[in-house]
């Protein structure tokens, strides 16, 4: 049974655009001249198609109802053999055909409309094209089954790649679905665009378990998938924090025998920053070399970024060089965020030095570069070169941001000005520059240093009343001057009011209170928000996790873990590690042990740190037998830190009362001469 929309223009407002940063699998083009085919996608589900009642949306219930009444594929009529004839492909105009379709108000219509090439006058690939060309999916099922059920052509996977593209575009998920199957009945082969427009769909609608189940599917059937297929997909993990699938998945991609190309490198440098996996990420640098694909300027910036967003300065310094080594070209970002750099290790000479030079590299300073250039100055306390430049920007009409007045700001309020900081506010308004939550928060933390406390809370209070959006900074910072003052009742009421959060989303609530340590109103937020399926972003889950371990609550550990995995998250490193420890302090090895296999198997890299928990696991359940398998296993990994490795095993077998195993890893140590080199 299908039925129809009966307007093209509602389906188009149904159908989503897709984003510029995900890409499709293209599409070959079609001409009437050369036939070629036209590949795209859908998906399995266990009813068939032919059983699926589509509701008919409100806008055309007035209409008559499209229902599909013919038997199933397999009680259908042999297919005819092809006409040898030559087709009438170019004596149809198939814009007329298909305005006539457009017209047709049901199934009847439709089909009394292609009637005249009942017969097979026109070519299954003239089909194809025309099927590309209808927007609506309705018409698009009422197409296909005349094509195989009326006109009885051989069944194409091309054309049953439109029909599943074209209910994709739609969301008709459980359609896509029956496609799948149908295609598996009619002895079609889904191929690689089938899975890879299955795939990009579902990925792009957050569906990512159901995107990874087709990913396994084609694996399965042994359909290669592409390069541009797998980069969506860790584009897509990227974009949703979930760094360990993405690296998994780039295992995948490298498994298969696909050579990553820069960009695909570039967005797993990135991946392994966020991830926290340092050392693998400065290790792509080196992989890109052997494999032939050259970092570039952005290959350096992202992981320069990743450098200074986890206050690893000396590194960002040292992979600084080894760009200047190498003559990598710098950039505008480049160059802003080794100011930044050079600030955050007090060296503001050589900040200065870089940011007035840039224009001689023929990069021209932009409002970052002068934001982070004043804010070094600030933290260097060079107030009056601070001053200089932001009124310098003023004079040759420099754009200035929110950014810009928030850093004077606060340069004002290490001197104490509070007046001028005030006044600050004022001009950024008059000048059609909005405060944020930061401005309100650096005015309110500079009031209640400067005894102005009454003046901090009554801007407060009126940020709430208006409607302003009081994120975790505001929230924290008038905790903060409320316990500075000694009104630690007042700082009590706040973080009691986030129990029940009524202004700010819950997310950001559990965030705040499990910030603030505040272990009891945390759990009772995430709960309500878990139970009320509210929680969208994985960071909630490690903050909570996080919490939950400092505190040694390991129980609520493992259940907001279990959670997390429910959710349909892969844990990071940090995570992992968090959970390994939890499992082994419940005695709950098997867990353990389940947990670090599964997620080796799935592709994930793992810090040192978690090996070693799970090293430490095996001696806490004294299955030495284990210990010795992975400290073999990790002794021949180039990666690992030996000279860790060696000292944990070597402490295990100690603690196992096995001194002569203990003794015979240190004297490897001793043989190998790791005893004497330095742990990075």
């Amino acid at each position: 049974m299908c039925l129809f929309s009966l307007s093209a223009t509602f389906v188009q407002l149904r159908c989503s655009s897709l984003s510029s940063s995900f890409s499709l699998p293209p599409l070959p083009h079609i001409n009437y001249n050369n036939y070629t085919a036209v590949p795209f996608i859908f998906a399995a589900t266990e009813n068939n198609r032919a059983n699926l009642s589509l509701v008919v949306s409100a806008y055309s219930k007035s209409k008559d109802v499209w229902r599909r009444t013919s038997s199933p594929p397999h009680e259908t009529t042999p297919y005819r053999e092809r006409r040898q004839s030559a087709y009438l492909d170019h004596s149809v105009d198939m814009d007329e055909l298909l305005s006539s379709i457009w017209q047709t108000q049901n199934e009847q219509e439709l089909f009394a409309v292609l009637s005249p090439y009942k017969g097979r006058q026109l070519s299954i690939k003239f089909m194809v094209l025309l099927l590309s060309r209808e927007p609506d999916w309705q018409r698009s099922l009422a197409i296909l089954d005349w094509i195989n059920e009326q006109a009885l052509y051989t069944p194409s996977v091309f054309a049953y790649n439109v029909a599943i593209r074209n209910v994709l575009r739609a969301k008709q998920w459980e359609v896509a679905h029956g496609l799948f199957d149908e295609m598996r009945q009619r002895a079609l082969a889904p191929d690689r665009y089938t899975y890879s427009t299955l795939i990009t769909y579902f990925g792009k609608e957050g569906m990512f378990d159901a995107a990874l189940s087709w990913l396994q599917q084609m694996e399965q059937d042994r359909v290669s998938g592409d390069l541009v297929l797998y980069s969506n997909l860790i584009e897509l993990s990227r974009k949703l924090c979930d760094y360990s699938k993405a690296i998994s998945i780039f295992s995948r991609l490298k498994s298969s025998g696909i050579t990553p190309d820069l960009v695909a490198y570039n967005s797993m440098i990135n991946v392994f920053g966020k991830a926290k996996l340092f050392r693998e990420a400065r290790l792509l640098l080196t992989e890109m070399r052997a494999a032939g694909v050259l970092p570039d300027t952005i290959s350096y910036s992202t992981l320069l970024t990743m450098y200074v967003e986890n206050q690893k300065f000396v590194e960002a310094l040292s992979l600084f060089s080894e760009m200047n080594e190498v003559k990598c070209p710098l950039d505008l970002t480049t160059c802003n965020i080794m100011i930044d750099v050079y600030g955050l290790l007090d060296m503001a000479k050589e900040a200065d030095r870089l940011f007035w030079s840039m224009r001689k590299m023929g990069i021209e300073p932009n409002v970052v570069s002068y934001n982070t250039l004043i804010r070094v100055y600030g933290e260097a306390e060079l107030f009056g070169e601070a001053i200089h430049l932001f009124r310098l920007m003023q004079r040759k009409d420099i754009e200035q941001n929110v950014v810009t007045y928030n850093t004077m700001i606060k340069i004002y309020g290490k001197t104490l000005e509070h007046e001028k900081a005030t006044n600050l506010v004022q001009e950024m308004q008059k000048r059609g520059i909005d405060p944020n939550a930061i401005t309100y928060s650096t005015i309110i933390s500079i009031w209640g240093k400067a005894g102005k406390l009454n003046r901090a809370a009554m801007l407060f209070q009126k940020l709430r009343s208006s409607g302003v959006e009081i994120d975790q900074v505001l929230y924290q910072t008038m905790i903060v001057a409320y316990e500075r003052a000694g009104l630690v009742g007042h700082a009590k009421r706040l973080l009691l009011e986030l129990k029940r959060p009524d202004n700010i989303p819950r997310e950001t609530a559990i965030t705040i209170l499990a910030g603030a340590g505040r272990l009891e109103e945390a759990t009772w937020v995430f709960r309500q928000a878990s139970n009320a399926r509210e929680i969208k972003d994985i960071s909630v889950f490690s903050c909570m996790i996080e919490l939950f371990s400092k505190n040694k609550k390991y129980a609520n550990l493992t259940e907001v873990f279990e959670k997390m995995r429910e959710a349909g998250y892969f844990p990071d490193s940090n995570v992992i590690a968090l959970v390994l420890n939890a499992y082994g302090k419940l005695r709950d090895f098997e867990k353990a042990d389940a947990l670090y296999k599964e997620m080796q198997e799935e592709g994930c890299v793992f810090s040192d740190e978690v090996h070693f928990q799970m090293l430490s696991l095996y001696g806490a359940r004294k299955d030495l037998k284990m210990v010795e398998e992975l400290f073999e296993r990790l002794d021949s990994d180039p990666n690992i830190n030996k000279k860790e490795l060696h000292l944990v095993v070597a402490s295990i077998y100690e603690r196992a009362n096995r001194l002569n195993d203990a003794s015979r890893i240190m004297n490897r140590m001793n043989e190998r001469g790791i005893l004497k080199s330095r742990i990075p």
